[in-house]
């Protein structure tokens, strides 16, 4: 079997702070694929979980009435950045089309640092927690800085200065301000659907206690969802362990990374897209 680690011990040769996107790309598109893409979905449903943010997504209607494609709109951004990074024309044209889409929109600072910090911590704890392996110092380090970034970017100040240091931060502002709201609910049961396409078709019965159980508490009382039985809790943590421990003995690394032609499909833009006419129309 082809060497399982060989990413990761060329990932430990890297410079964190130098080789961020390489880091980075590497651990989306190679090692963690499918959970990368989770565990950001997860750090979405997260922000718009805050109540003042969901009280302004509420307000422009757009995540209730046009959840598909305000979905894809907003990961073909993160996407684009990605795969091209931040200083490649089409990752430049990403960020000035996410600042220009956010700037019609009142929203305070600490809001901003408050979805920086689903993007940085959620994936990872999630990686921690279910990944087929741990990821390691340079992994989460080069997520901190990839972010750090992109928040740069978007003028975002104060941004903590380590990945433990914006770990703390997110965890001591979600306990004092993750709490339910009408709005986060309203956003919960309009995204849940995208989740529930997630599920194997065989359990497609059992979606809306599946997605339950990948929230944790506080997401759950924050948007109104009942906790799922103890019984599914403890079937779906197993299943996502054994899946792990099957990818950790049993899988090849992954020869060819997503993407790899450079195309990002999604449901909304069959045919293509333009970066500048992503985003609610007229912003």
């Amino acid at each position: 079997m082809a060497d399982r680690y060989a990413n990761l011990r060329r990932i430990r040769t890297l410079d964190p702070q130098r080789d961020y996107l390489e880091i980075y790309q590497t651990m989306v598109r190679h090692e963690f694929p499918w959970d990368s893409k989770l565990g950001l979905n997860l750090a979405f449903n997260r922000s718009f979980s805050l109540p003042r943010i969901a009280a302004v997504h509420v307000g422009t209607g757009e995540l209730l009435r046009h959840t598909r494609k305000r979905i894809d709109d907003t990961g073909l951004l993160m996407y684009e950045m990605l795969l091209h990074g931040f200083d490649h024309p089409r990752g430049r044209e990403a960020v000035r089309r996410t600042n220009r889409i956010h700037r019609h929109y009142d929203i305070a600072a600490d809001d901003y640092r408050y979805v920086l910090g689903c993007l940085v911590v959620v994936p990872i704890r999630w990686l921690q927690r279910y990944g087929w392996r741990q990821p390691c110092c340079h992994e989460r380090a080069a997520a901190y800085h990839y972010y750090r970034q992109l928040g740069g970017r978007m003028g975002i100040a104060d941004i903590p200065g380590s990945y433990q240091e914006f770990a703390d931060w997110f965890d001591e502002h979600d306990r004092r301000h993750l709490r339910y709201s009408a709005d986060a609910a309203a956003i919960e049961r309009a995204t849940r659907a995208l989740l529930r396409g997630r599920v194997p078709r065989p359990l497609a019965p059992f979606g809306d206690a599946l997605v339950a159980t990948i929230y944790d508490e506080r997401l759950r009382a924050a948007t109104g969802v009942a906790a799922p039985p103890a019984a599914v809790r403890a079937g779906v943590h197993l299943a996502l362990r054994l899946r792990a421990g099957l990818l950790r003995r049993l899988a090849r690394p992954r020869r060819t990374p997503i993407f790899a032609d450079g195309v990002i499909r999604t449901p909304t833009y069959p045919d293509g897209y333009e970066i500048a006419e992503l985003g609610p129309a007229g912003h």
